[in-house]
């Protein structure tokens, strides 16, 4: 396939992942002080094995150095028993039935979205609807009001820009960004204690397991993950797998001609170009993987990335084949840390993507120029998308 040539930014990573497959699977970056993993059942065994590999990151730091940001007291950052104590409670709220009953309002949002676009002939997938889709949704489940909602993808915006190899401005951004959600929506939850409506915050308030409900701060690093990782994972998935299409117009031809083939897609998209690029890991005792010998405490950065392209699971892993089975993709994670939000956020692409292929006519074109891509360690996908089509 012929990639564009403003596209080596987005390409050039994977060469540098199958190289390290192939040279150092697992690899000690010193300046990091950090593990690499890059092989798909290293990283699958890693993500799996929550005994061995802890996600709570506190547990190995000295407390003065802990951190309290909203994200590290979400379900995320948890191990069992109690990770599984907020799963279950956090589940009693967010239910699949919730998610589904929500089909006919997020096609309502995606037309209306793409009704502002239509006439022109083009439009900017990222600013135009895979940005304001997942916020409206996300907002309207946990009954935010609408006046808030470009406050919160704001606050999102500088919760993100905190991450990995972030400048110091960026880092004072995202504290500030944590400060103030975590105020919001403190206040929130006293207005829905007192007054309680037929939202996802007033049933996360109400959810009991064996007597228990939910603190003020695990109910704020639940409401923060899904603003922030449920917002910014569902924009890059419908980003990327425009992106994939663009790169691929042969399978444009193939959904057009069977909509049936959209989710297996999307899946593909979540392989080809994960919206989630590692996800961060800590040793509990010493261990071994490969021939390398991890010692207890030590951080591993389990590259999602190269084990959705590792070509020992995939067969032609470097190809967009919408039709790919089977496809054990890690582009949700993998274990007890399986995204929550996954059914949410396939929906929402679905739905995308069924809409701009119903009304979005004839064949589409990314304009060959550079692509940003988001400034982020953990999180692919790109700052805007310009997408033209043939008008009827």
């Amino acid at each position: 396939m012929q990639t564009k040539s403003n596209r080596e930014e987005l390409t050039a990573p994977y060469e540098w992942y199958r190289q390290m497959r192939e040279t150092q699977p697992v690899f000690f970056d010193q300046k990091m002080q950090a593990w690499h993993v890059f092989r798909y059942a290293d990283v699958e065994r890693v993500l799996s094995d929550h005994t061995a590999f802890s996600s709570d990151q506190n547990r190995f730091m000295p407390e003065e150095y802990r951190d309290a940001n909203p994200f590290t007291l979400s379900i995320i950052r948890m191990d069992p028993p109690r990770h599984h104590q907020l799963r279950r409670l956090v589940s009693q709220a967010f239910t699949p039935r919730r998610v589904a009953q929500m089909e006919a309002r997020i096609t309502e949002i995606t037309n209306a979205l793409l009704d502002q676009v239509i006439a022109k002939g083009e439009m900017d997938v990222i600013q135009d609807l895979a940005t304001p889709l997942p916020i409206t949704v996300i907002a309207e489940l946990l009954g935010i009001p609408t006046e808030q909602r470009e406050q919160f993808k704001q606050w999102s915006d500088a919760f993100i820009s905190g991450d990995g190899e972030a400048t110091a401005e960026d880092q004072q951004a995202s504290i500030q960004a944590a400060g103030s959600m975590a105020a919001y929506f403190t206040q929130l939850f006293e207005e829905r204690r007192a007054h309680p409506q037929d939202d996802l915050i007033s049933a996360l308030l109400q959810a009991e397991v064996d007597g228990e409900r939910l603190s003020n701060e695990e109910l704020i690093g639940f409401c923060v993950l899904l603003l922030v990782a449920g917002n910014e994972t569902t924009t890059n998935l419908i980003g990327n797998a425009i992106l994939c299409l663009d790169e691929y117009p042969e399978s444009m031809e193939l959904l057009r001609a069977n909509r049936n083939l959209v989710p297996g897609a999307l899946e593909e998209a979540l392989r080809y170009h994960s919206p989630v690029k590692l996800l961060p890991r800590w040793s509990v005792s010493e261990t071994m993987i490969g021939d390398q010998h991890i010692e207890a405490g030590q951080v591993l950065l389990t590259w999602i990335h190269s084990a959705n392209r590792d070509e020992t699971q995939f067969p032609d892993a470097d190809q967009f084949l919408i039709e790919r089975e089977p496809n054990r993709h890690l582009g949700f994670g993998r274990g007890i840390h399986f995204c929550l939000g996954a059914p949410l956020a396939r929906l929402e692409a679905k739905i995308a993507l069924n809409a701009m292929l119903d009304r979005l006519p004839g064949s589409w074109n990314v304009p060959d120029e550079p692509l940003s891509l988001v400034k982020n360690m953990s999180t692919f996908g790109v700052k805007k998308l310009p997408l033209v089509w043939e008008k009827e």
